[in-house]
């Protein structure tokens, strides 16, 4: 690999922070809807907080989305997994999937509220002369929330992928019964591995790219009509 220019470096740092804060709000999606549900577990071990250090994994939500930043493949992140007992849970089938879903609803919640920004800045600084010192800080505020806007749909569609550790895998399997839940179980335990080899080995040895694709033609397709490009 090259050396990296001083914008790719600063468009890496970007993502990463990027993630870092959409990552940490969809672990307190998941704290807080556990907790609404009648479950304390998260709460009970510290994480019902906007610390990131409760969160953050040094390894999946650091130094993994920089080594896709610098990739230039779909960027993703993890975090350390939210504890949570569903026992706990006032409708422990139903309350898990609910559990499950505030996390890509919380990657929705921020990459509407990116777009409601994204519109009303683009609006102001067309508006703005070329030469204008505002205009150049606008153009770069967009940037970021074009990233922001961005990254949380990814963030969002490829946790929805059901497979372990994703959030999908949570909203699947309590819904499934009898043998298709027994099924399902025995397709977990390979489940991490699978994910490496589609992100990476299919991609690399096929050249085909169903995570990318399936990105683009979620994540990607909603930017476009949510920024109306």
């Amino acid at each position: 690999m090259g050396s990296l220019s001083v914008d790719r470096i600063l468009s890496i740092a970007l993502s990463v922070a990027v993630v870092l804060v959409a990552t940490v709000l969809h672990e307190v999606a998941h704290a807080a809807a556990a907790y609404a549900l009648g479950d304390p577990t998260a709460k009970e071990q510290g994480r019902l907080t906007l610390n990131p250090v409760a969160h953050l994994h040094p390894v999946g939500s650091v130094l993994l989305p920089a080594l896709m930043a610098m990739a230039g493949g779909p960027i993703f992140a993890f975090a350390k997994p939210v504890p949570y007992n569903p026992n706990r849970l006032r409708h422990p089938v139903r309350d898990e999937v609910l559990v499950a879903l505030a996390g890509p609803a919380c990657n929705l919640a921020q990459a509407l509220v990116g777009t409601l920004l994204f519109r009303g800045l683009y609006a102001a600084v067309s508006q703005m002369p070329a030469n204008d010192a505002m205009a150049g800080a606008g153009i770069t505020a967009l940037q970021v929330l074009y990233t922001y806007v961005y990254l949380n749909l990814m963030l969002m569609f490829f946790n929805l992928i059901p497979l372990p550790p994703l959030d999908g895998s949570s909203i699947v399997s309590p819904l499934l019964k009898g043998e298709a839940r027994r099924w399902y179980y025995t397709v977990q335990h390979y489940a991490l591995p699978v994910l490496m080899v589609l992100l990476y080995v299919v991609p690399m040895v096929l050249h085909m790219d169903p995570v990318g694709w399936y990105l683009d033609a979620t994540a990607g397709n909603l930017l476009d009509v949510l920024l109306g490009f």
